[in-house]
């Protein structure tokens, strides 16, 4: 259930149906979920893309929507994938002027053409050309000012930008490809995630994090150069990163194994804002509101979702304004860019939609 810190119920109401509309939706997939994402195109309000996470070699990708009438997910298409995605994103393309695109990470960054009922490879982009080996990619994200633009993140200590055309018309198909645009060393050891910042235009700028426990910030337009915002003091591996959506100045990351998400302002660099420890298990998940500067959501293994209102830092922020305890421990948590009253978590293999 949803409820705030003083107990009591939120009574919201949902999309589609008639009388008291539902805030829970759940899809059960046929397998454990690790990677999910909202779609942003107006004309796919529920639809979401989730990846599997299964031991071996064969994964998939499954599309699956909200039927508004109905209030049933179903799954639109399943196609397969070599290895779990490490994530999953769909092109940021709020006014729908691109190709209904999907791109995965793994053992490459792969790009997918979705269509109704059938999804199919665009094109695999593999930076180590000369080489039976390849370096898993642990992460990537997507440009938003510039959906041609991607950055993924790898465990041979590089950051990879790459540029995507979508813009060939051969016969009434748009190809899509893509190249290396620029690849650098970003970290003494393994990079776990990479984020595009807002700032300075929105198209040039993005930080790492990695085993070596720091936050690196890089320019495209000056990469002989990057600026450390934070180190974890003790050297833990930091594992995610995360950029707030509304002022650019704050990003928030966590430490493996830590049970807190810090804060951090890039005008005071390595020197924590705030901290949000009130988990009671390790922290896998963060998202801030897509709509709000002070609101961010973050989810454990302790089964919870909390939402933050973090606005009088630099005072300590004690507790969460809402929590969502969840029926398993939560791996995943996304919030939805283009409806911001909606967010998806995933435990086991269930995917629930929460109105908050």
């Amino acid at each position: 259930t949803v409820e705030d810190k003083k107990g009591t119920m939120c009574a919201l109401p949902g999309p589609g149906g008639q009388g008291k509309r539902k805030e829970i939706y759940k899809y059960e997939a046929p397998w454990t979920v690790y990677s999910m994402n909202w779609s942003i195109r107006p004309d796919k309000r529920f639809r979401l893309a989730l990846g599997s996470f299964v031991e071996e070699y064969n994964n998939k990708v499954q599309i699956v929507s909200l039927d508004e009438e109905t209030s049933e997910f179903t799954s639109k298409s399943t196609f397969d994938h070599p290895y779990p995605t490490t994530k999953i994103m769909w092109i940021p393309d709020a006014k729908g002027g691109y190709p209904d695109l999907l791109a995965t990470s793994g053992d490459y960054l792969r790009v997918w053409r979705v269509s109704e009922n059938e999804s199919r490879l665009e094109c695999l982009l593999n930076n180590n050309k000369n080489s039976d080996f390849c370096a898993p990619l642990t992460s990537f994200d997507w440009n938003e000012v510039d959906p041609n633009l991607l950055g993924t993140s790898s465990i041979d200590t590089t950051c990879t930008i790459w540029g995507l055309e979508t813009g060939q018309v051969l016969g009434r198909v748009n190809v899509v490809s893509g190249h290396v645009k620029t690849q650098l060393i970003a970290h003494d050891k393994e990079v776990y995630d990479i984020a595009f910042s807002r700032a300075g235009g929105g198209r040039d700028m993005f930080a790492s994090v990695g085993a070596d426990g720091s936050v690196r910030m890089f320019d495209l337009r000056h990469l002989e150069h990057s600026t450390i915002i934070y180190e974890d003091a003790q050297h833990h591996p930091l594992l995610r990163l995360c950029w707030n959506k509304q002022d650019p100045n704050y990003l928030a990351t966590m430490a493996m194994d830590a049970m807190e998400v810090i804060i951090l302002d890039v005008r005071v660099p390595c020197t924590p804002v705030a901290r949000l420890n009130n988990h009671r298990a390790c922290v896998n998940g963060i998202a801030w509101a897509p709509h709000s500067s002070c609101h961010i959501c973050t989810a454990a293994d302790d089964h919870q979702a909390l939402i933050w209102d973090i606005q009088s830092m630099p005072r300590a922020i004690e507790d969460p304004i809402l929590a969502y305890t969840a029926a398993g421990e939560i791996n995943q948590i996304q919030w939805s860019s283009t409806q911001p009253d909606w967010i998806a978590i995933c435990y086991n293999n269930c995917l629930e939609i929460l109105r908050v």
